[in-house]
Formats: C-alpha cells, structure tokens, sequence
C-alpha cells in the first residue's frame, strides 16, 4: 500500500499593514490635567429679570410681580437659569400687594367710621361748642396794628374748584368803611330770594377783599349753600362751596381777622365760645388761617369759639328773608346737614 504524501497548505497571508503589533498600555500619552473626562458643558447665564424680580419684591411688590412673568417667559424660551428667583419674586410680590390693598382698605373704612363718629359727634353739630354752653358777647373790635397792611393770600394743597384768580395780595384799604352786595337765592321757587349785605370792610378788609374779589369773578354763581345747622347752640346756613360737599375751596387761604385778632397767639380765650349774634355774616375754616371762600349767616344767635372771621352782617329787612329760605329744615329731620330741598345762590353783586 502506497502512503500519500503529506499535504502541504499555503502560508496564510501577510496583513497589509504588517503583523499587528499590540501598543503598550503605558505608551499612550497621558491626558492633560485641564481637560478630565467627561468634558463640562459651559455654565448658563442667570436671567436679568429673575434677579430683578427678586430684588423689587422688597421695594414695589407690582413691578416685580411684572418682572417675575416676564423672566419665567424668557426662561422658557432661552433655557436660562433663575426660575427659582422668579418664582420667589412673583409668590413675594404677590403676597406683599395683597397685603398692601387689605391695608388701605382697612384704613379707608377706619378713617370713614371716624369721620361718621366725628360728624354725629354733639361738638361737630355745634361747631366746636358742647350743648348747654353760654357764649360771652363777641369782644369789642380794637384795631390790631397794621390792619389790611400785607393781606396774604397764599396757595393751598388743593387746586380751586372752580376756575378763579387770588386776590390782589399787600395792603388793603379800609376806606369805604362798609361795602354793600347783594346775594340773590334760588330755593326752587319761582321768585329769586334778595338778600341785602354789609361787609365790613374797616373791620376786616383782608376777608372782604377776598370776597369782594370772588363776588366780582363770579365764583358764587350757582353753587348751593351745603350745611344748614339748626340746633339749640347752632343757627348757621354755610355757603361759599363750589363743589357742594364742604370740602371745596378757591385753591388758597388767608389768615383770620375779627375776633380772633382781638386775642393772644395761643390764648386760652379763644377756645372759649362767644355768642355770634343774628344776623353776623362770618368765615367758616377748618382751622386757624385756613379762610377759603366758604361762609355762613347766622339766623339766630349762635354760641361759637371767637375762631371764625366776622366780616360782615345781613341787612335787617334781609333777614326775613333768610328766615324764609332755611325754614325747609334740614334733610332727614336732623339738626344739621344738608337743606330739605336746595338752596342755591344764583348770584353775588356789589351795589
């Protein structure tokens, strides 16, 4: 038997690159500390108006309530950091206006409960006098110095209700001694009411030439006397008001004449009340200088602190007159607020 030779194979091929050689582990080069792996994305920028949220919800809680809905708008869109912030800003801002209207509400309703208490107050009826009070006669007038020498006339807070220019302001004279007007009433019958007056212009010339000065402006035409006080201590019809509230005025005020002049600075005197006889035309204010354009008659002897600037008087025919006008009462059968029915003074003119 005949063995076969050995069969012979072929070498297996050379790889294209030569025999492949395994690299050292420890010959890759080692990499550079300030590069670790993995690599960091860069750090995102904080939105400007989260940080301005936060910071205004301490000063003013609306803005940064505004701030706060802008930023969580761009923070959506640009994937900016500073949710967080405005989120806090908006939950502060939002807290703190709550906060800030539940306060003014409270005052508002405090100050309008203490108003009412005042007005139904028995010192408030009798401006300023308690019930029972018996006034001294109003003080002889004795010429302070320097009488109408420097009439002042400066600008209050409050705008006029009513467009008008301030009086001629410095010296004024006393000369003529009286000046006589005229007031004409509508009390919403068919006949106009005339009423005869007297201002005084020796005895308070800084008050007359205000009213001489409105008078001649036509700043009472068609306003309505507002207050009609009728107590037992309190005889008063108040006019002068543009607005019709009691709180309007010709944008400026002026200091009191007679009777107060007749007194000390801070004289204890002049808190004690004087009778303001019938018929006494004299400024109503809210305080000392406070004279604006309001006024008021007298109809029948009236017990008063020596605070209010007489500056003249109804003329004795006149006051039938008033008598006629104020006899509609007060509304709601009190003794003092508004008139039943208007009293309007269609007009005030010098003679």
């Amino acid at each position: 038997m005949t063995v076969p030779p050995p069969q012979e194979f072929p070498d297996p091929p050379t790889p294209p690159y030569g025999t492949a050689v395994p690299y050292p582990e420890a010959a890759w080069p080692p990499l550079p500390a300030q590069y670790p792996y993995p690599y960091p994305y860069p750090p995102r920028r904080t939105n400007g108006m989260a940080i301005a949220s936060l910071v205004c919800a301490f000063l003013f809680a609306p803005l940064a309530i505004l701030f706060g809905h802008l930023s969580l708008s761009q923070i959506k869109r640009s994937g900016e950091d500073g949710r967080g912030m405005a989120v806090a800003g908006l939950v502060i801002g939002y807290v703190l206006t709550v906060a800030t209207v539940l306060m003014l509400v409270a005052a508002v309703v405090l100050f309008s409960w203490a108003a009412k208490v005042v007005r139904e107050s028995p010192e408030y009826r009798g401006m300023g006098v308690p019930p029972g009070t018996i006034g001294a006669p109003l003080p002889p007038f004795n010429p302070p110095a320097g009488l109408g020498a420097n009439c002042r006339y400066p600008s209050t807070s409050t705008r006029a209700d009513k467009p008008v220019r301030p009086p001629r302001p410095g010296r004024v004279p006393t000369d003529p001694a009286v000046v006589e007007a005229t007031v004409k009433f509508n009390d919403g019958t068919t006949e106009d009411v005339v009423v005869g007056l007297r201002l005084d212009n020796a005895q308070a010339p800084c008050t007359v030439n205000s009213f001489v000065s409105l008078a001649q402006q036509g700043f009472f035409d068609t306003t309505s006397c507002h207050r009609l006080t009728d107590s037992a201590m309190t005889s008063v019809l108040q006019c002068g008001d543009p607005t019709g509230t009691g709180s309007g005025g010709p944008g400026y005020r002026f200091a009191n004449e007679y009777p107060t002049n007749q007194y000390r600075p801070f004289d204890p005197a002049l808190k004690s009340p004087v009778t303001y006889p019938r018929g006494t035309l004299a400024m109503a204010n809210s305080g000392p200088d406070s004279n604006g354009s309001q006024f008021f008659i007298v109809y029948q002897d009236s017990v008063l602190p020596p605070t209010y600037t007489v500056f003249g008087s109804i003329d004795p025919t006149g006051m039938a007159a008033v008598d006629d006008l104020v006899s509609v009462g007060v509304r709601g059968g009190e003794d003092d607020g508004p008139p039943r029915t208007p009293i309007v003074i269609e007009s005030v003119r010098l003679n």
